[in-house]
């Protein structure tokens, strides 16, 4: 089950920035990145954040949650994390489908690390095409994906 999250309450930002630190742990062992930005994000940040978060939600627990940040143009998914003990289940997949169809826009955009190859292949299998490459400021390569939707 899929539902919208009400990050204002301070109980719930905090149960999204728990599941936000375990998945973006995960990344930066990928990444092989010392200094991950998403690590360093604050509840605070959480709470005052004017995106909207989804949650999907299985036995209770937030098993993954995808941050929408919608702008005029098009819709940016600003963060998808998913609990490792959630991982290969289905959660992230479940998550875009929800977004790609409850979101009426024509362009969808997306930013993750290059060496994520489990988010660009999912990125992908929806019909993403990688549109840019570039290092941070942080040395780490990121890829920018778009969808445009018919």
């Amino acid at each position: 089950m899929i539902e919208k999250l009400k990050n204002k309450e301070p109980r719930i930002s905090e149960k999204i920035r728990e599941i936000f630190q375990q998945s973006y742990k995960i990344e930066a062992e990928i990444l092989e990145a010392t200094d991950f930005p998403p690590l360093n994000r604050t509840l605070e940040n959480f709470i005052n954040s004017d995106t909207e978060f989804y949650a999907y939600i299985k036995n209770n627990k937030f098993a993954g949650v995808i941050e929408i940040d919608k702008k005029p143009k098009h819709v940016h998914i600003q963060s998808l994390v998913v609990n490792p003990l959630n991982f290969r289940q289905g959660i992230a997949s479940e998550l875009m489908n929800f977004t790609l169809n409850h979101f009426k826009s024509k362009l969808f955009v997306v930013e993750t690390g290059y060496k994520n190859e489990p988010a660009s292949n999912l990125y992908r299998n929806f019909g993403f095409i990688e549109v840019k490459q570039w290092e941070t400021d942080f040395n780490i390569r990121k890829v920018k994906f778009e969808l445009l939707k018919k």
